[in-house]
């Protein structure tokens, strides 16, 4: 029994360090054909959205691989996948955690697990490998100090206020339509109700106060955005760049909403090597950092914070009634349905 419990574990112990050894050689080979491709072109990855700033100018320091961002929402850039198919221009983007599935059912995306995929939970990935999260981020209320006397502390606080919120372009970009799930979460909705947020939203339609502008680090440093509903990880980032003392940002304390980014690689890209590379770093330690250092909260807990990057986050105090998304069937269905509810239910109170 000795002997056969020996003989197993040393069967273990071979199989993982072939595994290991084949992971590695194939992870050699890719870098290379990524390096000989030497370009990388993402859409919805720009430099002011989670830091991924740092990942790209990484990415050109170690291989050598320039890289180029069209800024775009969830949804475009699906769209733009399936329009221009073998003339593609885009190699990879980053979509909201419910429309990974969606580009898979269009048939838009191609499969690469990282070498870090068992340390991605079981939740935030593809089986095959098509979309996995590289990071969450929380709904959060930015607030210009200048402009709001007092910064609301939750979603009841929008509707006795005077200033404008903007939420975002609904029905077409992910981060507005969590905001909207946010509020139907905090006003006892969940992912098949969003009935709570839409009498929310068409009441401050109804008030002149729901501001259609972009909530763009643009328009927040020229002042044009007095209260907006943004990820945490782009409020904070936006804060701290502008300046720290001018916003406030805050999680809504009666209720919101977590929900993460996953990368798709374009099934037609014409730098799919260097795709695959760049979703091999975002997945790796320097990756994860990158993105914490972005105020988003990685998806690998096992990477090691530094001490300055876990000084930036809000209290966790103030994440007590944030939620993740539940019932992501639901939620998908629901995204469907979003554009012509959101006009039918709130855009036509807006003046």
């Amino acid at each position: 029994m000795k002997k056969m419990l020996l003989n197993s574990l040393a069967a273990s112990v071979l199989a993982v360090a072939v595994t290991s050894a084949y992971a590695q050689q194939s992870l050699i080979a890719l870098t290379a054909a990524a390096k000989k491709e030497g370009v990388v072109n993402s859409v919805g990855m720009p430099s002011d959205w989670a830091n991924w700033k740092d990942t790209w100018t990484q990415m050109k320091d170690k291989f050598g691989i320039v890289h180029q961002d069209t800024d775009m929402s969830s949804a475009q850039e699906i769209a733009k996948f399936d329009a221009e198919k073998s003339n593609a221009s885009a190699d990879i983007g980053d979509v909201g955690h419910s429309f990974g599935p969606i580009a898979v059912s269009k048939g838009v995306t191609q499969a690469y697990k990282p070498t870090t995929w068992n340390d991605i939970p079981a939740w935030a990935k593809d089986t095959d490998g098509h979309w996995m999260l590289a990071y969450t981020g929380t709904m959060s209320f930015i607030s210009n100090n200048k402009l709001v006397k007092n910064p609301p502390k939750n979603w009841n606080d929008l509707l006795t206020g005077t200033y404008k919120v903007t939420v975002g372009e609904v029905g077409v970009a992910s981060q507005a339509n969590s905001a909207v799930l946010a509020a139907a979460i905090a006003k006892g909705g969940n992912e098949k109700n969003l009935e709570p947020a839409y009498k929310l939203f068409a009441e401050l339609a109804k008030q002149g106060r729901l501001s259609l502008a972009n909530p763009s680090i643009a328009n927040l440093e020229k002042g044009e955005i007095e209260v907006a509903l943004l990820w945490d990880f782009n409020a904070l980032s936006y804060r701290d760049k502008i300046d720290p003392t001018l916003f406030t940002v805050a999680i809504p304390q009666d209720g919101s909403v977590v929900a993460g980014y996953t990368t798709i690689i374009n099934k037609y890209a014409q730098h799919p090597n260097a795709a695959k590379l760049a979703r091999e770093y975002i997945f790796s330690d320097a990756g994860q950092i990158n993105l914490a250092r972005g105020n988003a909260r990685p998806i690998r807990t096992s990477v090691v914070m530094p001490k300055d990057v876990k000084a930036k986050m809000l209290p966790q105090a103030q994440y007590r009634n944030a939620k993740p998304i539940h019932d992501f069937a639901a939620w998908e269905a629901t995204t469907k349905a979003l554009p012509r509810q959101w006009q039918e239910q709130v855009m036509m109170f807006n003046k």
